[in-house]
């Protein structure tokens, strides 16, 4: 009996479906075509405006100044409230777990929405500080999780034998808890990055003028037809991701074993 081509068929149905959408934004980024659609030369004018538009790299520095505000912030707290949250067990901690599950289930818009009032209620100007602020609003929760799922298998005798040893809360922290929490806090950074450089809804709504993140930014550009610009500023970040991505994995690969 022949075996089935149908899971090779759903395969490369599914890589379709996920990266070829990937290599036309990629070759339609050196289409000397404004508007894309047809095929009119080779050309590399679209990364020469890229490099050109101030805007564009204005957008880019407002985002990372966010997104590295926003994970420093959320993972120093969001650790901490996970180490609550595990430590202690009391009907507070219940509503305590409650507020922190919220930011998860409550919808991008409604978060947006409500931030952007409460900010006008407190006649607090929009700005990079409110686009940070509510960053770290909803990063917290995410990062909060992730680290309460590496405590899960946490033994806290090594806090008490630390102790034991007469070890003060300082060295037990970069000593015993960083050691074992770190993959699970550095996940937790990690993915509170990703979320805010990809955030646009509750961006919208809360950026001022001279605040808005490449999201939003990139949002106007479509508004106004600027689509060749956006496929070459995709590619060159898809290019410094996979670079880093492999560096990364060079780096883990050739580390020495003590």
């Amino acid at each position: 009996m022949k075996p089935s081509r149908v899971p090779l068929y759903t395969t490369l149905a599914v890589l379709a479906f996920l990266y070829l959408p990937i290599v036309v934004m990629t070759v339609q980024s050196f289409n000397a075509a404004r508007y894309g659609g047809e095929w009119k030369g080779f050309t590399f004018s679209w990364y020469a405006k890229l490099f050109e538009d101030r805007s564009i790299w204005s957008a880019t520095r407002n985002t990372l100044v966010v997104a590295i505000s926003c994970t420093a912030v959320s993972t120093i707290i969001g650790s901490l409230a996970a180490w609550v949250l595990h430590r202690y067990r009391t009907r507070l901690q219940r509503l305590h777990y409650l507020v922190t599950y919220a930011p998860l289930v409550v919808p991008d818009i409604l978060m947006g929405i409500s931030l952007l009032l409460f900010y006008v209620n407190l006649k607090i100007l929009l700005g990079l500080g409110t686009v940070i602020l509510a960053h770290v609003t909803f990063c917290i929760s995410y990062v909060a999780f992730v680290v309460l799922g590496r405590l899960q298998d946490f033994d806290y005798s090594l806090v008490e034998a630390a102790q034991d040893l007469g070890a003060g809360w300082g060295r037990i922290v970069f000593r015993v808890l960083l050691p074992v929490l770190g993959p699970g806090i550095l996940a937790g950074a990690m993915l509170a990055f990703t979320l805010s450089v990809d955030d646009f809804v509750i961006t919208f709504f809360v950026a001022g003028p001279g605040s808005s993140t490449l999201p939003v930014h990139i949002y106007s550009m479509i508004k106004h037809g600027s689509t060749t610009v956006i496929n070459a500023l995709s590619v060159l970040f898809m290019t410094v991701t996979f670079a880093v991505v492999v560096i990364s994995q060079f780096f883990s690969r050739n580390r020495p074993v003590h």
